[in-house]
């Protein structure tokens, strides 16, 4: 594994940095206290390439590496993390997912435009009473000749107001359990799907996610990604990349923290002398800078196993239960040095700072990363010892 960028990493990084800093910054703070989706800046990420990045052109995306996926989400959050999460969805959740058990029509037809950020994908799995027990499901899909007739509700789900497309999971049989579960790729322009106003949340405020209800709601068969109880595992397959995702968002936000931290600590003066010349203040940007770069390398390491067809299970909930902590803990600190102007809500970091929790939520809990991690663990010392 090579430790440098390359040129295309280098350039790509340099574009969405460049891109965010003049377009996207301007504009962060206004969207979150508005809560407003935004929509002219994600029609120019679309044009520049960046909301299909691993898929092949031939189906409408960059054909980008996974390394370069993830230096564009660090870079995108690092200034927006809502941002960021709204190009990772479309990105890992909807798009890989497509790419990777669609058939070639599908391909065609959902994949492209969305790669080409024509569409907008969301992935609904979650339900009221299905979080991270993900095998739990109540949403039914009953077949009826050549269609699949669909019924129950979808929460917490991201891009969800804006989606064209939605990947959603429904039971198909409830003898097999996990096994029963499929998925389909749902049109939102057809008839029997409600879409509620955009939850209140605590962060990322300018990315949307709404509860779908599905009332029969009647869907072609040719939709269904996968064949019939193939649904659970297309969703662990999907999260795996997801995860790396946000992994990637969980650093850019902690990569805000330490520069506004090392802006404010250099400006701001106590007992006579720039505030970064305190010790206290010092060790907090050391440690600050060596976790971040910690859980940078854990996030590229899982991209370059992924970008190698390689299993990555383990490495993606690594990178995702690492990088969503020391987000949280860089951003708390961040508001320590910043002090009663960190606490401000005319500052920028307090936004990171809330921005930064819902990393250890979404896309499986850091409980449930430390499950998977273990469970991963100890399958291959099964085979050693």
């Amino acid at each position: 594994m090579e430790f440098e960028l390359n040129e295309e990493h280098k350039m790509i990084r340099d574009t969405i940095r460049d891109f965010a800093e003049k377009e996207i910054a301007k504009i962060a703070d206004k969207n979150d206290e508005e809560e407003k989706f935004p929509k002219e800046t994600i029609k120019k990420l679309a044009e520049l390439g960046f909301l299909g990045m691993e898929i092949p052109p031939e189906y409408g995306g960059a054909g980008t590496d996974s390394i370069s996926y993830v230096i564009a989400i660090e870079e995108l959050s690092r200034i927006c993390p809502a941002h960021g999460v709204i190009v990772s969805v479309n990105n890992s959740l909807v798009c890989y997912g497509l790419y990777k058990f669609g058939n070639e029509e599908q391909k065609k037809k959902f994949l492209t435009p969305l790669a080409k950020g024509e569409k907008i994908g969301a992935f609904a799995l979650t339900e009221p009473h299905a979080g991270s027990d993900a095998s739990n499901l109540l949403t039914i899909a009953k077949k009826e000749g050549d269609e699949y007739v669909i019924n129950g509700k979808k929460v917490w789900v991201t891009n969800g107001p804006e989606a064209d497309y939605i990947l959603v999971f429904a039971v198909t049989d409830k003898e097999k359990k996990h096994k029963g579960i499929t998925c389909f790729i749902a049109d939102c322009n057809l008839p029997g799907i409600i879409k509620s106003p955009p939850e209140k949340k605590l962060g990322i405020r300018s990315a949307h996610s709404c509860e779908i209800t599905f009332e029969n709601y009647r869907i072609p068969a040719q939709n269904r990604l996968g064949e019939e109880g193939e649904g659970f595992k297309i969703a662990m397959s999907i999260l795996d990349a997801g995860r790396i995702g946000i992994a990637a968002q969980a650093v850019g936000i902690a990569q805000a923290a330490l520069e506004h931290s090392i802006r404010f600590a250099r400006e701001r003066k106590a007992f006579g002398v720039p505030i970064v010349e305190h010790q206290a203040i010092s060790f907090y940007i050391a440690e600050m800078a060596t976790k971040i770069q910690a859980a940078r390398l854990l996030t590229y390491y899982a991209a370059w196993k992924k970008q190698r067809g390689e299993k990555f299970t383990k490495e993606a909930s690594m990178a995702k239960l690492y990088a969503s902590e020391v987000a949280m803990w860089a951003t708390t600190k961040a508001i320590q040095i910043h002090g009663s102007m960190g606490y401000s809500r005319e500052h920028p970091i307090q936004r990171f700072f809330r921005d930064a929790k819902v990393t250890e939520i979404y896309e499986g809990t850091s409980e449930i990363q430390k499950i998977v991690i273990s469970r991963e663990i100890l399958k291959e010392y099964e085979k050693i010892l």
